[in-house]
């Protein structure tokens, strides 16, 4: 995977949507950022499978819906094949069913088609340095499917989880990427990346989506 920080080497990105309408205007706008280098253009899953075969991918930009092969499956096979190009799923889907199903297939970034050029450069840019983005929509509605009931218990965290870490853990809860948890705690980004990478380590989270699922059963968020 492309060192996308220090040198500033571009990320190759493929940006998959079945829409030209939507697909060309997009990579259009992506390639104009020094930080990205968009390789290909698909129109279905099977296409991103092609183009990540023939040569080296940092990150896809992945629509859901798509005929002959979908996002879900090509995000799949992706994570199976290609672990490590990183899958941002860009859709108008927010459903609980398409939120699962992309996060359990692999998918690191997931938002809407709300989402604004920045919002998504971002994204791309987390999925390739192996973190997790999520759009503050599918974040409400996980916490709506993960959320307790009234009679559920908060599940602890292991003891040694520091308090700077609960701190990280409840910000990541609420939303919070990397960069805005940094603003609120007054340290810098590298910071919060040690802290999440000692959190995940210590309450064993798989990635971002886990972390917010703890922060609820917790009771932090």
């Amino acid at each position: 995977m492309n060192e996308q920080t220090g040198n500033r080497t571009p990320l190759r990105v493929v940006v998959a949507d079945d829409q030209a309408a939507v697909r060309e205007p997009l990579a259009a706008v992506l390639a104009l950022s020094e930080d990205i280098d968009v390789v290909a253009a698909a129109a279905n899953g099977a296409e991103v499978l092609a183009a990540v075969a023939e040569g080296p991918v940092d990150v896809v930009l992945m629509d859901l819906r798509m005929p002959v092969m979908d996002g879900t499956e090509a995000t799949r096979r992706l994570t199976e094949e290609y672990p490590d190009v990183a899958v941002v799923v860009l859709t108008t889907f927010a459903d609980d069913d398409s939120i699962l199903a992309a996060l359990s297939a692999g998918a690191r970034g997931y938002l809407t088609k709300n989402a604004g050029r920045q919002d998504i450069l971002r994204a791309i840019v987390a999925a390739a340095a192996g973190q997790s983005v999520l759009d503050r929509e599918v974040q409400n509605r996980l916490l709506a499917t993960v959320r307790p009931g009234p009679q559920e218990p908060a599940q602890p965290l292991p003891a040694d989880i520091t308090p700077r870490e609960r701190e990280v853990l409840t910000l990541i809860g609420r939303g919070l990427p990397n960069r805005a948890i940094a603003e609120k705690l007054f340290i810098s980004e590298a910071t919060v990346k040690t802290h999440i990478n000692n959190l995940f380590a210590k309450a064993g989270i798989r990635d971002r989506a886990d972390a917010v699922r703890r922060a609820i059963a917790a009771g932090l968020a």
